[in-house]
């Protein structure tokens, strides 16, 4: 049962990811609005926490970082028909940082954990 609960976990953070892709390129009026940053900020470290509790380790803490990293690489990079997703913008580099900077943050703290390997 727990293995079915990780794999929930990291489809989430595969599922997430591309949400907050397709959020990412947002404008209210003419100002960029990172959506899909503040949407990873919060996200990330309930994913991480959840794996952590779940199984107690912090290597599968971090699946969730991996899932979210691979899935900005692939989606971000290659979408159907050569559209990128992911452009060379300060939007697209405040997502992989908020993502992965919430992830890192959260993955210290289920490490920092007593009982925790």
């Amino acid at each position: 049962m727990k293995a079915l609960t990780l794999v929930v976990i990291v489809v989430c953070s595969v599922l997430l990811a591309a949400f907050e892709l397709a959020l990412q390129p947002l404008y209210v009026g003419s100002v960029p609005a990172p959506v899909g940053a503040i949407v990873a900020i919060v996200t990330m470290p309930w994913l991480v926490r959840g794996a952590g509790a779940e199984f107690g380790s912090a290597a599968a803490a971090g699946l969730p970082i991996v899932a979210f990293v691979l899935t900005l690489g692939v989606l971000g990079t290659v979408a159907p028909g050569g559209d990128v997703m992911l452009p060379a913008t300060w939007q697209s580099g405040l997502l992989a940082v908020a993502g992965i900077g919430a992830g890192l943050v959260a993955l210290r703290g289920v490490a920092m954990r007593p009982g925790v390997g």
